[in-house]
C-alpha cells in the first residue's frame, strides 16, 4: 500500500517542471495525473520524471464520459497507461441527465475489454452531480459492468450521500483505490446537492459542491477513523490524496495534506 498525490493544481507545463518533483519532496509514494494533462505533459517525460523521483504511476484519470469520442478515448488511454505502469485507469461518468444507460454501459464495457487487453484496472469514480452518484447507485452500476471493473472511492463524493465510514464497510469488497479529501459544507448545501441529483443545470450548485472541498483536516472529515474502517474491512491498496481549488503555492499544499495524514495515521 501507498500514499500518492494528484496533479490537479498543476497544469501539464507545472506537472514536469514542479508537480512531480514536488510529490517526490514531500515523500509521496505515487502519482495520478488525468488522461489529457498526461498526454500535454508528454508521456516520456513523465515516465522519465517518475523514474528519476522513484515515483508509483497509480492511475491516470480519464475524462468526463459524454460522447462516443470520449469512450474512445479512455479506451485508447488504457495502453497509455498500462505502458506507463499504472496501476488504474479510472472512469468518471458522465454528468447527472447527459448520457443514456445505455449508452453509458455500452461505453464501460468496451473501456473494460480494452483494459483488461492492457493488463490495466478500470476503477469507476462515483461523483457528486454525475451519472453515478447516490450509494444505491455505486451498487447498481458495479453489477451493470464486467467483473474487472471495480470502484474508486472518494470520501468527499461520498460524504454528501452517506456516512463514509459505513460506506468503506458496505463496499468493502469493490473498493480497489481510494481519494482522500475533505469537505466543509457551506449554508444551504443540502439544496444545492439536491439541484445537482435533479440533474439541474446550476451552476451557483456546481460551484457551491466544488468549492465545498478542503485539504485533510480543514473539513468535517475524521481521517483516523477513515484510517482505521479501511483497515478493518482489509484494504490494503493504494490511497490518493485528491486536493482541488488549492492552486497557489500548490507544494504548500502537497506538504500539510501528508502531514496531516501521517499525524492521524502513525
Amino acid at each position: 500500500m501507498g500514499l500518492g498525490y494528484t496533479t490537479i493544481m498543476y497544469d501539464p507545463r507545472e506537472v514536469v517542471e514542479t508537480g512531480i518533483g514536488d510529490v517526490a519532496a514531500c515523500r509521496y509514494d505515487g502519482l495520478e495525473i488525468g488522461l489529457g494533462k498526461l498526454r500535454k505533459s508528454g508521456p516520456e517525460t513523465v515516465d522519465d520524471l517518475l523514474d528519476e523521483y522513484d515515483l508509483d504511476l497509480y492511475c491516470v484519470m480519464a475524462g468526463w464520459l459524454l460522447t462516443e469520442d470520449d469512450a474512445e478515448d479512455a479506451i485508447d488511454g488504457a495502453a497509455l497507461a498500462a505502458d506507463l505502469g499504472a496501476d488504474f485507469l479510472g472512469i468518471l461518468p458522465p454528468p447527472r441527465g447527459q448520457v443514456s444507460d445505455d449508452d453509458f454501459e455500452t461505453w464501460l464495457h468496451d473501456i473494460a475489454a480494452a483494459a483488461e487487453d492492457a493488463g490495466v484496472t478500470v476503477v469507476l469514480h462515483h461523483h457528486g452531480g454525475a451519472h453515478i452518484e447516490q450509494p444505491d447507485e455505486i451498487r447498481e452500476w458495479l453489477d451493470r459492468t464486467p467483473d474487472s471493473v471495480e470502484l474508486l472511492f472518494d470520501t468527499a463524493h461520498y460524504h454528501p450521500y452517506g456516512d463514509v465510514v459505513e460506506g468503506i464497510e458496505r463496499y468493502a469488497d469493490d473498493i480497489a483505490y481510494v481519494h482522500l479529501k475533505d469537505i466543509a459544507s457551506p449554508a444551504g448545501f443540502e439544496t444545492h446537492v439536491e439541484n445537482l441529483t435533479a440533474g439541474k443545470v446550476d451552476f451557483d450548485s456546481i460551484i457551491n459542491f466544488i468549492w465545498a472541498f478542503r485539504d485533510l483536516g480543514e473539513g468535517e472529515l475524521d481521517f483516523e477513523a477513515i484510517d482505521e474502517a479501511l483497515a478493518d474491512v482489509g484494504y490494503d491498496g493504494h490511497q490518493t490524496i485528491e486536493i482541488e481549488n488549492r492552486r497557489e503555492r500548490p507544494l504548500v499544499h502537497a506538504k500539510q495534506n501528508v502531514d496531516h495524514h501521517r499525524s492521524v495515521t502513525e
